[in-house]
């Protein structure tokens, strides 16, 4: 077995060996015994493969020279395997890179050969590209792209299983490996000639603006943390496609998160392609549950789309548990029982977990909807909740056509506010006080609620006014939420939704970074839920 990580690397000449190539995984838990090996700050693609390798033993390695962070990779794999090999890849494509690369290729072959005491034989790779033969086959009407750094397979998928369009895989060695070399005297050369003719990836040289030029519904592009390749692209992509574009970024361990996956989903959801099982009459009861992080709200709606009942309830250790028991509570509440329910829609974090549900939606799409719904004017939706915060950007018909998301760091939402409440020993309700007149106008340098709460505790040693620190606590998330509202741009009028709607501290600092009044609806933290409950009862979204 010999593994290797670029989709330029000779896998059919390996296989024409008798050998098995291998993709290199990045997806592991943690980056421990790489970071062993070599320097933390090296992106974590590069990590993630040297983890793979630690992990599963692996003593042959074919790396290629596309970044500093795979030459860094050699130097620490060079001594620690039976065999590795860089392959110097030109930076573009015309008939000397094909020289080039030839030449790197009958290199390639002959070290491997000498290593493994084998012997090439042209014939056992030409049967291997027959079996690979393919012509162009003509794009789908609808497709979504991928772009970017390579997205975890088990991801890739469930973007396929959740979307009615095709996904076409652009990201590096996502494609098929598929060729169409005609017969020529020199196969070798031919061959290398049809790598090079796979689509470039960030490092080479070639125009990828022929990738954006067909008509996709959208683009999912995803970027490395730190790597700059990546982020580039997407910046410049972001001023000049004018199709749905989706950023998600991933240090992947984190590639198959709740939040990764509801950004997709959401995506989804808002070009209207997302797969959609109906079920539900139109007619009765309608409920919608969303299992947050910190809570989990019940909403039951009539056919007139009138509120019945609500409930608010901590979602506890068991989102299924919680769920059931929000349910109850509204059930109770309007002294109805679940057969009078015709249909149910679960949102939120917890909403896979939800046995008893009917159909699954995002949050996002559930807070545009719940949104529009209290007040048609909102075009710009701020939802603070316990773990995440999002601001949503809604059309003259309501329909989400934007959104942005905080990272998997807690700064800037309600459980930052808990940490600093209990670090300076008050109650939460407190934290939720107008301080219009200050002492001192103390700034939190920080957002990282670790290193906000070692600076509140300096704060507190130096006998800073309590009221002066809290409001400095409140602009801080403040300044995280108008951030995310400078992302997409500013447009009013504004809602506010969610636990933290109910601080009018926070509330008020937004309003005053914003210039503009924000909607704060009565119960800002059943939004999500209410555009649950209103798309069960639609039977459609949007």
């Amino acid at each position: 077995m010999i593994g290797y990580v670029c989709k330029y690397t000779p896998v059919e000449i390996i296989e024409a060996l008798g050998e098995e190539p291998v993709r290199l995984d990045s997806a592991c838990k943690s980056y421990e015994r790489a970071e062993a090996l070599i320097h933390s700050n090296i992106c974590s693609f590069a990590k993630g493969v040297l983890e793979n390798i630690i992990e599963n033993n692996i003593e042959e390695v074919v790396l290629t020279s596309c970044c500093d962070s795979m030459r860094r990779l050699y130097d620490v794999l060079k001594d620690r395997v039976k065999f590795i090999y860089m392959l110097d890849l030109p930076r573009k494509k015309d008939s000397l890179a094909v020289d080039l690369f030839y030449n790197e290729i009958t290199k390639f072959i002959d070290v491997y050969k000498e290593f493994k005491n084998r012997t090439f034989v042209e014939e056992n790779l030409l049967k291997i590209l027959e079996g690979k033969s393919s012509s162009k086959k003509k794009q789908p009407s609808e497709s979504i792209a991928i772009l970017g750094a390579r997205l975890k397979d088990d991801v890739v998928e469930k973007i396929k299983n959740s979307s009615k369009a095709n996904i076409i895989n652009y990201t590096c060695t996502g494609e098929e490996r598929m060729f169409n070399i005609e017969a020529k005297d020199n196969l070798l050369k031919g061959y290398a000639e049809s790598l090079l003719d796979l689509t470039p990836c960030m490092r080479m040289a070639e125009d990828r603006s022929k990738l954006t030029n067909k008509e996709f519904k959208g683009i999912i592009y995803n970027t490395i943390k730190f790597c700059d390749f990546y982020s580039y692209e997407y910046a410049e992509l972001k001023n000049k496609v004018d199709i749905p574009l989706l950023k998600i970024e991933t240090d992947y361990t984190d590639s198959n998160s709740g939040q990764i996956l509801t950004r997709v989903d959401a995506f989804l959801e808002s070009t209207g392609i997302k797969k959609v099982e109906k079920k539900g009459a139109q007619k009765g009861y309608f409920a919608g549950i969303d299992s947050g992080s910190t809570s989990t709200n019940a909403v039951i709606i009539d056919e007139n789309k009138n509120i019945i009942s609500y409930s608010i309830i901590p979602t506890g250790p068991r989102a299924v548990e919680s769920a059931s028991k929000a349910f109850e509570i509204a059930l109770n509440n309007a002294g109805l029982s679940k057969k009078d329910i015709a249909s149910i829609v679960a949102t939120g974090y917890g909403r896979v977990s939800i046995p008893f549900a009917d159909r699954i939606v995002t949050e996002i799409t559930c807070h545009g909807k719940g949104a529009f719904f209290i007040d048609n004017a909102i075009r710009t939706v701020i939802d603070i909740g316990g773990q995440d915060s999002k601001v949503i950007r809604l059309d003259d018909s309501g329909n989400v056509v934007d959104f942005v998301m905080n990272d998997k760091c807690s700064a800037g939402t309600g459980r930052f506010l808990e940490v600093m409440a209990r670090t300076l020993g008050v109650p939460i309700d407190e934290m939720a006080k107008v301080h219009k007149e200050v002492k001192e106008n103390i700034t939190i340098t920080s957002m990282c609620t670790v290193f906000a709460e070692s600076e509140v505790i300096s704060l507190i040693a130096q006998n800073k006014d309590q009221r002066d620190i809290i409001y400095a606590l409140n602009k801080a998330v403040a300044s995280k939420a108008v951030s995310l509202v400078e992302r997409i741009g500013r447009k009013g009028k504004y809602m506010m939704t969610g636990g933290v709607a109910k601080n009018w501290g926070v509330v008020h600092a937004i309003e005053s970074k914003l210039g503009e009044k924000l909607i704060i609806p009565p119960e800002p933290q059943i939004i999500g839920a209410l555009g649950a409950a209103l798309i069960s009862l639609e039977g459609k979204l949007g």
